[in-house]
């Protein structure tokens, strides 16, 4: 936030007697809507039967049960969209009240305008099952929403909206946002704490801004990065907000909301409902607990970062979820993002090293003048390096090949290794700390770098070979190659296929198990460069998974 709050104390709420009359609260269960990001709104059948009954049994007022959307982009399940048709195939109790979310997006930049995106996805009232729409907004997004809130409640829906990224707005734009809003008869006026970075006391303060014009009822969906969900939540009730958010076992984005198991127990006499937890504890034990060990939401460190620098954590969910970033990689990748700002999701920034290595660059370094005629023994990673260690020192010694070690890497002898190569960008930002203290020389494509990574290099000896990225593609030339990926192993083969060398042994390509997605990555890697114009022969030295042809450092 842009404006001054009070010193953080102790979390004490005294819950304030005008708002906390029973039966004011209302909960709104988003479980399938926010927790499709990880399933693609594919949920089975029966979880979602079961689901509701834990819902009705638990008086939650209202189940929101997807998303509604245009979005046609590769497969998404029945909550993606959630039509008429699938909510009445649920058969859902009378007790229970349904609601959908749309991205505001979606309608303010249809092309024929935001109330005939409307009119496309929502009949009357009456004639639909769903009683509540809420529209997920970026402020810029706002205003052009308002006007399709208007018509829905023309149509007979309780409607809200629900501002995503307010924290990082100033005090003014805040109160300018409950101004506007008084003008129209929303049912709730919602803010999110997208990044998970709010503390309670500035949770506090939004909702005293937004009163300032705002009449109407207040709501909150928080995220739990830094662990705060609930007490942000609490915060807010204590100050007049009278909707809350929550999903089973927070499943959600990244660290995931505030729990509806504990709102349940925390708002239990405020609300003054009777509740059943029976079938939501065992709906958690049978179906969202395993679901959690395999998708992995919930709060850790990583999450916790991203909170404090105002990181998008869809960067933090993508991360965790690929086996091939480590702990040093997340970590720069959050480094890097603190810089160059990470607020909002892109896909270009995880893709660093195609976006870095567009385009056709050479470097400066001519690979051939020292590795014309030689043989090529790259050392990877794998624990075989270390397992037949004396094996590969003395054929080193002994047979004297360029030695390519990849990042920074120690298996070997140092003294044995002739070059290191390096040119992930994000791997680079992990070790450039370490480089100076290498005795050999880096290769890098060090002309295509970054200012920032440059910056962070300094004083590192570098040859600098260029790399272009373009998928499914090797080409080799003097000072540069084109390889289908920034994976080190694809620039090591290139260096070696443009300096000429005879043919490339490898050692330390265990390989990974079948499910990873590494697996299918390097085999694809392989075999574009086997099939690649000018490839050299290839020899694995150790165990290897990968589908090459493979031999032993003993028989050679």
């Amino acid at each position: 936030m842009k404006y001054t709050m009070p010193c953080a104390g102790s979390l004490i709420f005294y819950f304030k007697g005008s708002f906390m009359q029973k039966n004011t609260i209302k909960l709104i269960d988003c479980t399938l809507r926010d927790g499709g990001y990880y399933n693609h709104w594919d949920f089975p059948e029966e979880l979602i039967y079961s689901y509701l009954n834990a819902m009705d049994l638990a008086a939650v007022d209202f189940v929101e049960l997807g998303f509604r959307s245009f979005d046609k982009n590769g497969f998404r399940g029945a909550c993606a969209y959630t039509t008429d048709d699938f909510i009445r195939s649920l058969n859902i109790t009378s007790g229970l009240k349904i609601g959908v979310m749309v991205n505001a997006a979606e309608v303010v930049n249809y092309v024929d305008g935001p109330l005939a995106a409307a009119k496309l996805l929502f009949v009357p009232a009456e004639q639909s099952p769903v009683t509540l729409v809420r529209f997920a907004c970026h402020v810029h997004e706002f205003e052009a929403t308002l006007p399709v809130c208007a018509w829905l409640k023309e149509l007979g829906y309780l409607v809200g909206i629900n501002l995503m990224q307010v924290a990082d707005r100033s005090e003014a734009e805040i109160e300018r946002i409950g101004e506007i809003a008084s003008q129209y008869k929303l049912d709730a006026l919602y803010f999110a704490d997208s990044m998970g970075s709010l503390e309670p006391q500035q949770a506090a303060a939004i909702v005293e801004i937004l009163k300032r014009h705002w009449r109407g009822e207040l709501g909150i969906h928080t995220h739990d990065n830094m662990g705060r969900a609930m007490a942000n939540t609490l915060s807010a009730i204590n100050e007049g907000v009278t909707w809350v958010d929550s999903t089973v076992t927070g499943m959600g984005r990244g660290p995931g909301n505030v729990q509806t198991e504990y709102v349940l127990i925390e708002l239990e006499s405020q609300r003054g409902k009777h509740v059943n937890l029976s079938p939501l504890f065992q709906l958690i034990r049978k179906h969202f607990k395993p679901m959690q060990e395999h998708y992995g939401w919930g709060a850790n460190p990583y999450y916790y970062l991203a909170g404090k620098y105002g990181i998008h954590p869809t960067y933090i969910q993508h991360m965790l979820g690929d086996s091939r970033f480590g702990e040093a990689e997340i970590l720069s990748v959050i480094d890097h993002l603190k810089v160059v700002g990470g607020k909002k999701f892109s896909t270009e920034i995880m893709e660093a090293g195609r976006q870095v290595y567009g385009g056709e660059q050479a470097g400066s370094w001519t690979p051939k003048d020292i590795l014309s005629g030689c043989e090529v023994l790259i050392v990877g990673n794998g624990p075989s390096v270390a397992n037949h260690r004396k094996a590969i020192e003395q054929y080193i010694l002994k047979a004297k090949p360029f030695v390519i070690a990849l990042n920074t890497q120690k298996s070997i002898e140092e003294n044995l290794i002739n070059v290191r190569a390096a040119c992930h960008p994000f791997r680079l930002l992990a070790d450039c700390e370490t480089y100076p203290s290498l005795n050999q020389p880096l290769v890098v494509p060090s002309s295509r770098l970054p200012e920032i990574i440059k910056q962070s290099m300094e004083g590192v000896n570098q040859y600098d070979f260029g790399l272009s990225v373009d998928p499914g593609k090797f080409e080799f030339h003097d000072t540069y190659a084109i390889a289908p990926t920034s994976l080190v192993v694809a620039y090591a083969l290139s260096i070696a296929t443009s300096g000429k060398a005879t043919r490339i042994l490898l050692a330390g390509f265990d390989g990974f198990s079948a499910d990873d997605p590494r697996t299918e990555e390097m085999e694809a890697l392989f075999e574009s460069y086997q099939n690649a114009n000018g490839a050299l022969p290839i020899l694995a030295v150790t165990p290897t998974r990968y589908k090459i042809q493979s031999s032993s450092i003993y028989a050679l």
